[in-house]
This record gives structure tokens, C-alpha cells and sequence, in this order.
């Protein structure tokens, strides 16, 4: 694990000091969990980025709801497991 040594404003540094003590092992894991959510959403703004300047279309994608939804739908694949047999 590496280690980081950051500067805060005071305002934040007091926040910190707050809801994680420097003295609890609560500090560390709260730094990490803020930059972790921080950096997901960064991918995240930038996959919707994505999305917005290139969007799916229909013909982009195989849609067919028997594939996710056999169960209600049935398909002509579909095998009784306990037999082996087609449905």
C-alpha cells in the first residue's frame, strides 16, 4: 500500500477532524473510501460523456427478451433440466 502525504484548508481539515479522528484507524479508511468514490465517479461522468457524444442505436445491439426472460417467454432451446428433454 502506498502512502500520501495531502495538504487541506483548514475548513476541510476541521470537517475531517470531525467525523474521523486523526487518532482512529476511522481516518485512513475514510480518505480512502472519498477517493474512491471520487475516481468512480469520474468514470462514470465520463462514460455518460461517452454515451451522450456517441449513443447505442437499435442496430447496435441483439435484442431478443426470450434470451433474458426464458422462464415467461420459453424458446425453442430451452431443455427441461431433471430430463434433458425440449420443453
Amino acid at each position: 500500500m502506498k502512502q500520501l502525504l495531502i495538504e487541506l484548508d483548514d475548513e476541510t481539515a476541521e470537517k475531517l477532524e470531525r467525523v474521523a479522528p486523526a487518532r482512529s484507524r476511522r481516518r485512513s479508511q475514510f480518505v480512502r473510501t472519498a477517493i474512491r468514490r471520487a475516481l468512480w465517479e469520474l468514470e462514470e461522468q465520463a462514460t455518460a460523456e461517452a454515451y451522450r457524444t456517441q449513443p447505442d442505436s437499435g442496430d447496435d445491439a441483439y435484442v431478443d427478451a426470450r434470451v433474458w426472460d426464458r422462464e415467461h417467454t420459453g424458446s425453442v432451446n430451452d431443455t427441461d433440466e431433471s430430463s434433458g428433454k425440449s420443453e
